[in-house]
């Protein structure tokens, strides 16, 4: 999709962080804009901030666990702007992990917004895009988290393994019909994924915060100062947005992560050379 103005793209998460910094690339680029999100008021202040930004930004209001929400938000694009092109799944938490704390709450909660919210939004869009026929890119948000295990066992990896893994076979299908797919794969961003218990739904019981002098607690409070020295949101929607351009798959951010994803192919080569030898 080389040429973006003109068009529409929808991105949830939209209120703050990569998913308001999106909007205001897309909206730079002379594109309609949809954000979505569960704040209602911050969701308020994000539109009003790119009301003068691009040709229109609307919001509405979205909860990417309930299939039925994604369901109303997608439709309210389609009424406000006609077609859509561009999708971004891009809401995600963080929450929940390590071997001490297994909490079925908060793992079905981190799987509820970052895989199934993909997942709500694909099922939402990808229809309409493919019946406009005009072409269209997805967007969907991992992380480095979901190329490398380097934060131990926690649903926030293995809900971002799943998304690598849904957009990798996404790309393959998609292709013939014109419309491309990118993952996202950022480190460290200053974004507030931090403080995403905020917005944690009754039903998944309360946050739990781990005892700082833990192992788990150490590596919260270790994560919260690298989002801290993090890479800027714009800087991420700008890759992003040259990637849409470009049909790219994969959309990296922090190459001087390398070394750790190299140790992983590494060791997945030496066992496809055992399995070899066997």
């Amino acid at each position: 999709m080389l040429d973006l103005a003109g068009r529409t793209a929808f991105v949830t998460g939209g209120a703050s962080g990569i998913g308001l910094a999106l909007g205001r690339a897309f909206a730079e680029a002379g594109m309609n804009v949809m954000l979505a999100d569960i704040e209602r008021d911050a969701l308020a202040a994000a539109v009003a901030s790119l009301r003068d930004v691009g040709p229109e930004v609307r919001g509405v209001a979205c909860d990417v666990t309930d299939p039925d929400s994604v369901d109303r938000a997608a439709r309210a694009a389609f009424d406000a702007f006609g077609k859509v092109h561009v999708v971004c799944n891009n809401a995600g938490v963080a929450g929940g992990g390590g071997i001490d704390d297994l909490s079925l709450d908060s793992w079905r909660w981190v799987l509820d917004v970052n895989l199934m919210g993909v997942l709500h939004g694909i099922r939402a869009f990808l229809p309409h895009i493919r019946g406009h026929g005009e072409g269209g890119h997805v967007v969907n948000t991992a992380s480095m988290a979901g190329m490398t295990a380097g934060l131990g066992f926690s649903p926030y990896t293995a809900s971002k393994y799943a998304v690598v893994g849904m957009s990798e076979g996404l790309a393959l299908q998609l292709q013939p019909f014109g419309i491309g797919v990118s993952v996202l794969c950022p480190g460290y961003v200053r974004t507030r994924i931090g403080e995403s218990g905020r917005n944690r739904a009754e039903r998944y019981g309360p946050s739990r915060t781990p005892d700082p002098a833990s192992p788990a607690g150490a590596l919260v409070a270790y994560i919260a100062e690298q989002l801290k020295a993090g890479l800027d949101p714009s800087d991420v929607a700008a890759r992003v947005l040259a990637a849409i351009r470009d049909n790219r798959l994969y959309v990296f951010t922090h190459p001087e992560m390398r070394p750790e994803f190299d140790q992983r192919i590494a060791a997945i080569d030496a066992a496809m050379d055992e399995a070899a030898a066997w």
